[in-house]
Order: C-alpha cells, then sequence, then structure tokens
C-alpha cells in the first residue's frame, strides 16, 4: 500500500524515530494523528509542522483509549514504547507494561475499530547471541538476553496472532542501533555529555574495545520504514533494517573525541559483566542480514562510522 493520502496514527509519533517518520508521511501528503504522553518524547520535535498534524495526549495503557482516535485510519504506526533496555534488571514489570500491555491495548482498540494495518518498531535484541552473524529474519531459536528484547518478542507474536485470527495485516521492523539527530539516549549521547562535563577522562562501559555492533543512521531507517510497507505484500513481514557492517565502542568513542576537537583523552574501561558485556542483557556482537529488504530495492547510504560521525557532529554542536 503506498503511504500517500492516508489517514495514519503514530503512537510515540514525538519520539526520536516517530518524529522523523511523522516528518516523512506528512511530506508525503498523509494525515497524520499523533498519539504520546510525551514521557520521552518531545512536543518541539514536531514544532516544525504541528500545524499539519493532529497531537493527542493520551495513556495508551488506559483500555480504550484510543477507540475514539482511530475513527477513520487507515494504519496504525507502532512506535510507542520504553526504550530504555538497562533499566528492566531493576524495574522488572516496566518493559512488560509499557511495551506488551500497551501493544495489546492498541491491537484490541485496532480489532474493535476494524482497522486492519499495523507497522510496529521491533528490535535486533530479540536475537539475543546469534551464533549466524549476520542474522536473517529466520534466525532461531530466538533467546533474548534482557527483558526489553524479551518484551519486544512477545509484541511480535501478539501481532501475528492478531493478523492470523482477525485478517490483520502487519509490518514488524528489527532495527540495529538507530542513531541521528534528536537522539536522546544511546552510546553517542551519553559520551559527548560525559566529555562535556570532563574532557580527559571518559568512562566506558564493558572492557576494550567494546562490543560490536551495526549502527544505522536515522535517515536510512525512515526510507527502510517506507519502503518495506510500500513494497512488501505479505500478511505478517519481518524486516531487519541497518547497515552493512558494525564498529566496537572504543571506535566510538575515537569518533566522538575526534568531533569534540579532544586529544589525549583517557578511557577509563569499567571492566563491565558477563565476560565483558557493557550491563546485563547487553549484546556482545550483532549485525543483521539486510538481503530481504535490499531485494526489494531498499539499502542505506551510511555505514555504521560514518553513521556514528554525522551523529556526533549533530549532538556537538547542540
Amino acid at each position: 500500500m503506498e503511504l500517500k493520502d492516508k489517514r495514519i496514527l503514530v503512537t510515540g509519533g514525538a519520539g526520536f524515530i516517530g518524529s522523523h517518520l511523522v516528518d516523512k508521511l506528512v511530506g508525503q501528503g498523509n494525515e497524520i494523528v499523533v498519539v504520546d504522553n510525551l514521557a520521552s518524547g518531545k512536543s518541539e520535535f514536531l514544532a516544525h509542522i504541528k500545524e499539519k498534524i493532529e497531537m493527542v495526549n493520551v495513556d495508551l495503557l488506559k483500555p480504550n483509549t484510543l477507540l475514539p482516535i482511530l475513527e477513520g485510519c487507515d494504519l496504525v504506526v507502532h512506535l510507542a514504547a520504553n526504550p530504555q533496555v538497562k533499566i528492566g534488571e531493576g524495574e522488572t514489570r516496566l518493559h512488560i507494561d509499557q511495551n506488551i500491555m500497551l501493544t495489546y491495548n492498541v491491537l484490541e482498540a485496532m480489532r474493535e475499530k476494524s482497522v486492519k494495518d499495523i507497522a510496529f518498531a521491533s528490535t535486533s535484541t530479540v536475537y539475543g547471541e546469534p551464533d549466524q552473524v549476520p542474522t536473517p529474519e529466520n534466525y532461531g531459536p530466538l533467546i533474548p538476553l534482557s527483558l526489553y528484547a524479551a518484551s519486544k518478542l512477545a509484541c511480535e507474536g501478539l501481532i501475528s496472532a492478531y493478523c492470523f485470527t482477525f485478517g490483520m495485516h502487519s509490518m514488524m521492523y528489527r532495527f540495529a542501533n538507530v542513531i541521528g539527530p534528536r537522539s536522546t539516549h544511546g552510546v553517542i549521547f551519553d559520551f559527548v555529555n560525559k566529555l562535556r562535563a570532563n574532557p580527559h577522562t571518559l568512562e566506558i562501559l564493558g572492557r576494550e574495545p567494546g562490543t560490536k555492533k551495526s549502527y544505522i543512521h536515522i535517515s536510512d531507517c525512515i526510507d527502510g520504514i517506507v519502503h518495506a510497507y510500500e513494497n512488501s505484500e505479505e500478511m505478517v513481514g519481518i524486516y531487519n533494517i541497518g547497515s552493512d557492517d558494525f564498529v566496537d565502542v572504543k571506535t566510538i568513542a575515537d569518533v566522538v573525541c575526534a568531533e569534540m576537537n579532544l586529544k589525549d583523552v583517557k578511557y577509563s574501561w569499567t571492566g563491565g559483566v558477563d565476560d565483558g558485556r557493557g550491563w546485563k542483557g547487553d549484546v556482545r556482537t550483532m549485525l543483521l542480514d539486510i538481503k530481504r529488504l535490499k531485494d526489494l530495492g531498499w539499502k542505506p547510504k551510511y555505514g555504521s562510522e560514518e553513521a556514528v560521525r554525522l551523529t556526533a557532529r549533530v549532538l556537538v554542536k547542540g
């Protein structure tokens, strides 16, 4: 289905990925309803197009909240979730409520209103620690290492079941680490803030050279989301969205220091947990096989290191 002249509801539309996607969808001539409680999203991300969208601040954990808002919608893009992977170790209920139960409420509202199409933001972490790298979409078994990853995998299961039970259509995206303008968390964001506070020493979680992962620039991610949706005809489509390469944490630190014009910064490694991981549930190596999406005619413009450099440059400028 071409994403043009549609009424689209975007949950989490004021967040990092959401606001960039809303920009794209508005630019393609769609009518956009953004649902966001602004717990992690920011209204300023959408200030430049506020006259072109409908903004609704509601609590999606309350059943039936979406029913009146879904009227006339052709598609739900479900991005609302708690993205903090590390927090699950201390607050075990958080990802259950804000990811799984919230997704259930969205699906139930869609079922009652007969809205048949959903696009969902999943994550590469559903693969756990795969022994096949790059990792394709049909890899298994999926053994998540964090509560965040488990909650996203549970959401995928719910969405798939609703599609086959109630005749719905879904597109699920397993993202690599998405970075770029409007980032509000993550390793680059953290490094920039730490180095502003102390330009001489940088604390780095884990053991040198750190984990090795794929990073994708937000512009490539948004293009991938739209391209997959418009060009796949599967009832339940699952697509990896990432870059063709990966970088380790030390390289990211080097890039951030270079972009901040800092020399001779001392790296203070914490040693990490579980054989050098940055935190409980961290994945040591992640590189997605993106052949399925490439076969539909999409490819990323930027590699991991270039995406890191562009992101650091924007965040340093503030």
